[in-house]
């Protein structure tokens, strides 16, 4: 698979165990950011560093009872993973339009760079399925 390869799939494991926060920046350069395309839920899509990605990764656990990564195919070129995967969360809650126990789908192509063993930056097409 390829060292890039296995620094993206590690995340993806932590995120899973619900790893999330501080315990998630050894994963990452500090310089780290994520560029999110336009989708179902962020429909402006969003470009965001390191403390903001740490941030929101607590504010989604605290949103999802679970979540898992189905890792379709993934391959390296050079220093990037390129992913194919279908993510699935569970709602924890009711919050906004979903309810506790509703669970969503995404179908994914995910574009992660690495350095030095390091996520440098994470660029991510997400399409969810659709939901009420």
């Amino acid at each position: 698979m390829g060292e890039p390869v296995a620094v993206a799939t590690s995340l993806l494991r932590a995120l899973e165990a619900g790893q999330c926060g501080e315990d998630l920046r050894k994963y990452f350069a500090p310089t780290a950011s994520t560029v999110e395309h336009p989708n179902r839920l962020k429909p402006e899509g969003a470009r965001v560093n390191l403390d903001q990605m740490l941030a929101a990764s607590v504010a989604g656990a605290g949103l999802m009872a679970s979540q898992r990564f189905d890792v379709r195919s993934a391959v390296a070129a050079g220093n990037t993973a390129i992913l194919r995967l279908t993510w699935s969360g569970v709602i924890a809650r009711d919050a906004g339009p979903f309810r506790r126990g509703d669970e969503l789908v995404a179908h994914i192509a995910q574009f992660v760079e690495t350095a030095d063993g390091l996520i440098a930056s994470i660029e991510t097409f997400d399409c969810y399925e659709p939901f009420a």
